[in-house]
């Protein structure tokens, strides 16, 4: 069992104090080095991004607005608005452009949809991402659906079909795959049915923030769900740009829906909600050379991950939940506090992780660990090896 000596209880107090005020999220790196400076923090596996991503997008940025001196244009000028910069996107995903609403981070186009569309019933599977039904506006009900801990918090639908033919809500939200687990991934074909069954629902929430690590064969292919918008009217899909691109400092997402709803969104506002930074990413995203390399990276990341996910089931004191995202679900089952293992991993090993305790659904000690570079995966396993050890 994990214990902390007085010193390290002593900031590990301060360390709770920063999760508390950040309140169901996780302090930044830059507030922890801000606040306490006597941390060496060396590896970054709270926040959820592709690492190699962000190499990738940093040497299109040198190359195409540093080194050009380009970079003044996109800090002088106001950006694009919403509906031209949808325009771009609609090249990258294949839908039409009046479907796609631009947001300033994922963030913002959840509060969005939540406060303007979302009202009367909402069903949110737990353990989930709290902005669902913390964004909730009072009037709504929001309905727990538990998930089970001895499926491995992966979705049973057959159980959840009735579920919801039983509560009728207005709006339901699934996170496909589910964070804070990465598991219960539901394929395309699978998906298609769950919408034809659940037709009479008016929303549909599906967020995607994290399909791009997901992978129905060996080639890791990448699985396309925004076209299902096409067919289903009440489908609305959320994706994040900052965990698979590694861009979360420029705030970029995109919400595709029916061209009502994103017309409802625009007359309220959102003209230059993305900075010119994320304009400029959003079109390097659409353009077919920048994609195709990261493309190979993703999978190549894909691997690295799934290996790492793989060594740290070899740590008999934890247990590693299936993923088929950029993070893996810990269960600590040596009796340590999530808190005190948090706080030792970074206080002695420079290491910074998520503590789960505060996630609505778990039962039992858990931490949430992204998966960096390969280097700094094997930093992490073998410092919870020596940590457990000691």
């Amino acid at each position: 069992m994990i214990k902390l000596n007085e010193k390290e209880l002593s900031i590990a107090n301060e360390i709770k104090r920063l999760k508390d005020e950040a309140g169901s999220h996780s302090p930044s790196i830059f507030t922890l080095m801000q606040k306490l400076s006597q941390l060496d923090i060396k590896v970054d596996a709270c926040f959820l991004s592709n690492p190699y991503a962000t190499d990738l997008f940093l040497r299109y940025f040198d190359e195409e607005l540093i080194k050009t001196y380009k970079l003044r244009d996109f800090l002088e000028f106001y950006p694009s608005q919403n509906r031209v910069i949808a325009e771009v996107v609609s090249q990258a995903v294949n839908v039409d452009a009046k479907n796609i609403f631009i947001g300033n981070g994922a963030i913002e186009i959840i509060q969005a949809v939540m406060h303007r569309f979302v009202y009367d019933k909402i069903v949110v599977c737990i353990p989930t991402f709290s902005s669902y039904y913390e964004f909730a506006k009072k009037d709504t009900q929001v309905i727990f659906y538990q998930l089970d801990k001895e499926k491995d918090y992966a979705l049973d639908l057959d159980d959840y079909v009735g579920f919801i033919k039983e509560n009728r809500p207005q709006s339901i939200v699934l996170i496909n795959p589910n964070n804070p687990n990465g598991g219960g991934f539901i394929n395309k074909m699978k998906l298609k049915q769950l919408l034809s069954e659940l037709s009479f629902v008016e929303n549909i929430i599906l967020d995607t923030s994290f399909i791009h690590f997901a992978y129905e064969n060996d080639a890791f292919d990448l699985i396309n769900l925004e076209e299902l918008c096409k067919e289903f009217k009440n489908l609305i899909i959320i994706k994040s740009m900052s965990k698979d691109f590694g861009i979360a400092g420029i705030r970029v997402g995109y919400g595709i829906m029916s061209e009502d709803r994103v017309g409802a969104l625009l007359e309220n506002g959102y003209l230059w909600n993305t900075s010119g930074i994320g304009e400029y990413f959003l079109r390097l995203y659409a353009r077919e050379n920048f994609f195709a390399e990261y493309n190979e990276l993703r999978k190549n990341y894909i691997h690295k991950t799934q290996a790492f996910f793989l060594a740290l089931a070899q740590i008999e004191q934890i247990k590693v939940y299936p993923s088929l995202a950029n993070f893996a679900l810990i269960e600590l089952l040596d009796g340590s506090l999530s808190e005190d293992f948090v706080a030792k991993m970074l206080i002695k090993y420079g290491i910074y992780m998520r503590t789960c305790r505060d996630k609505i659904g778990l039962n039992g000690e858990f931490v949430r660990i992204a998966s960096r570079k390969f280097e700094e995966n094997e930093i992490m396993i073998e410092a919870m090896k020596d940590c457990f050890k000691g």
